[in-house]
Parts: C-alpha cells; sequence; structure tokens
C-alpha cells in the first residue's frame, strides 16, 4: 500500500510487527487468540517467488503486492495485485492499481507468471486516477477474486489507504482482460465491518461473505452474510447472519461470529467438502487458518492454525516469513496441499509476492 508523502502504511506495521517477532511475539504466534486451542505449529516451505524484477519486471510491475488468485474460466490463474510500480524501487514510478498478472499453467507445482493483462505493460484493471486527499492518495485495493461459473468477480475498496470511503464490485467476462462495474457499498456501512470481503462460492447456489473494517489499527468484528450466486451485483440480495432474541438465524442484524480483533487480509474458500478461513492476525502477527464444516459454523471454538509465522529479514526458512501478509489460498489447493500467495514488504526493493505450501494442517 503506497502513499506518495506520507510513509506510515504496510511496511510501517510490519516492521513493528517484526521487531515484536524477535522477541516475545514469536513464541505468542503459535498461540490463537479465540478460546480453541491452537494445534501443533504447522509446517511450510517456500516455492517461489511469484513477483519482483526477474518474475514480472517484463510486465512493468517489478514491485507488487497480494496477488489474490482466482482460476479463470480458460483455465489460467489471474493473480490480482495492490499498488504495483515500475522502476528501480517500490514507489519509484507508474503506480497502478489494481493489475492483473496471470499464469497459463495452473498447476501448482509450476506456477509462473508468464502474462499480464495489458500485455508487456501491466495496465490498472479500473480506472483509479489516485487523487490527493486528506494528506494521503487514493487507490484500489483488492480484496477478493473469484470465478462462478463463466464469469469472474473482483471486490476493490476505494479512497485513502485505511481510510475506506467505499468498496466497489466487479465482473468480467472474458478472462479478466476487461471489467464492468456492477455496484458499491459505502464505508460506514455496519460501522465499517462491511469495507473487506471474501467470498466462498459453494455448491448450494449462494456465495458466503465475511467481511470486517479494513483498517488494521481498528478492532473489528467478522460479519457474515450469504448471497445467491445470480445476486453477486445486488447489495440488497445480501442476507446478513446474525444472534438475536436467543437464536442465530439469517436475516437478524449481523453480529460478530468469532473473536473481534485488529484484522490484515482475509481468505474465505469453500473446498474438499469444507471451508477454509485464512487471515493476517495481527497480534500475535501471522497468517492463520481455520477449517470448518458449515459456513455457519462456530468459530469461536474452532481451533486457529498459525501456517506462516513472522521472523526476521535474512532468518527466513520454512514457514516462517519476514513481514508477512496475505494469505490467499491459490486454487487447486486441498487441506492436504495446501498452497497460498503471501505478501512480504519491509524496504524499498523488498516488495513481493511468494507462492508457499503449508503442511500439517487439521481439517
Amino acid at each position: 500500500m503506497y502513499r506518495p508523502g506520507h510513509r506510515i502504511s504496510r511496511r510501517d506495521l510490519f516492521r513493528a510487527g517484526a521487531g515484536l517477532a524477535a522477541g516475545a511475539g514469536l513464541a505468542a504466534a503459535t498461540t490463537g487468540t479465540a478460546a480453541a486451542a491452537v494445534p501443533a505449529v504447522i509446517g511450510g516451505a517456500k516455492v517461489g517467488n511469484l513477483t519482483g524484477p526477474d518474475e514480472t519486471g517484463q510486465f512493468a510491475a517489478p514491485w507488487t503486492d497480494l496477488g489474490i488468485p482466482a482460476r479463470c474460466p480458460d483455465g489460467s490463474i489471474l493473480f490480482v495485485c495492490g499498488d504495483t510500480f515500475d522502476g528501480a524501487t517500490e514507489g519509484a514510478s507508474d503506480w497502478r492499481a489494481p493489475v492483473g498478472l496471470r499464469s497459463s499453467a495452473s498447476d501448482l507445482n509450476s506456477l509462473v507468471i508468464d502474462g499480464a493483462v495489458g500485455g508487456s505493460h501491466a495496465n490498472g484493471l479500473v480506472p483509479e486516477g489516485h487523487i490527493p486527499v486528506n494528506g494521503g492518495y487514493t487507490t484500489a485495493i483488492p480484496s477478493d477474486v473469484f470465478t462462478v461459473g463463466d464469469t469472474m468477480y473482483m471486490h476493490l475498496m476505494r479512497g485513502v489507504i485505511y481510510q475506506t470511503d467505499h468498496s466497489d464490485f466487479w465482473r468480467s467476462t472474458d478472462n479478466g482482460e476487461t471489467w464492468e462495474y456492477l455496484c458499491l457499498w459505502p464505508g460506514n456501512q455496519y460501522n465499517g465491518q462491511f469495507q473487506q470481503k471474501t467470498y466462498a462460492v459453494a455448491d448450494d447456489g449462494y456465495c458466503y461473505v465475511l467481511s470486517t473494517v479494513f483498517n488494521r489499527d481498528v478492532v473489528s468484528d467478522l460479519l457474515l452474510h450469504r448471497v445467491p450466486q445470480d445476486q453477486l451485483g445486488v447489495p440488497g440480495a445480501y442476507q446478513p447472519w446474525g444472534y438475536a432474541n436467543g437464536a442465530w438465524a439469517w436475516g437478524n442484524y449481523p453480529t460478530t461470529i468469532t473473536t473481534s480483533r485488529r484484522w490484515g487480509e482475509i481468505c474465505f474458500r469453500a473446498m474438499g467438502g469444507q471451508y477454509s478461513f485464512s487471515w493476517l492476525n495481527m497480534e500475535p502477527l501471522g497468517i492463520h487458518a481455520q477449517v470448518f464444516p458449515l459456513p455457519t459454523s462456530n468459530l469461536f471454538t474452532t481451533p486457529e492454525q498459525a501456517i506462516i509465522l513472522p521472523t526476521s529479514p535474512g532468518a527466513e526458512f520454512a514457514n516462517y516469513v519476514a513481514s508477512p501478509y496475505g494469505g490467499f489460498v491459490i486454487p487447486g489447493s486441498s487441506f492436504d496441499d495446501f498452497h497460498i500467495c503471501v505478501s512480504q514488504w519491509y524496504d524499498s526493493t523488498d516488495y513481493r509476492v511468494m507462492h508457499y505450501r503449508i503442511t500439517g494442517l487439521v481439517h
């Protein structure tokens, strides 16, 4: 996330997190924040960098993050990235957000970015002028990209970073090459807790939607909605899940489905007959995951598993990563072979998307 002239952003947060991790934070990262106990530490390894000067410099996108992966109708994998730059360092020139980078291969063992929306110059997927507002600059940060049938959908958070004015929703019927605007939600809906959304495409005709505030300094509930898959662009079709009058029910005012906390990125997926939820946990710092049978399962008691743990630059190994964030599940994953996109940002030439394989996930 980038704001010219105002460098307090993801990088600063993660520098602070990495500093904590060097001490008690590393030990704390193996404990959960919900009521359930966390299982034994999960294993994992870096498969490789997905972005960087060598990997995506040829598309004028050497510096980017997030890389939310979605399988396109044509079988390729589109990685939708956040703030993206050309030049010698992050922030040097040619700011775009979001952009689409593509792997023509979808095999988890051979993912390589070999294309981009825009060809040799990765274009911004939607109009975004990066307008100066209140001492910062607007941007368009993706929170999710997914496919239903032959249509792709993308959810963006708009405004100055962590000051979301609104979120909006787009669709593509040409494998992510062009995007059509569908709708928006105001940034203050549900006290801001509908800003950052992630969608699980279920086999019952619904998408299930988790949401939080998009600001890592703010404690937020985690809210659940469902929406028919043929009404994804109709805000009034999103039905909340909440607790009222002694019972949980669809149509109640939405109430938190797990312990409130400071949230980073979130990723909700239906897979293998169950659901996975992965997210950047801010305290303790790390990427966590839960596996559960139903979208309405009790997440207060579902074990949280730390799948990426923090460490310092130069001390990375296995699933220990310096300044990690993201944690988006790569299509084709199973619970026994769990692949995620992890971002990293701790200086002007260490800003990238990486591919990690996680082992030992309890499900």
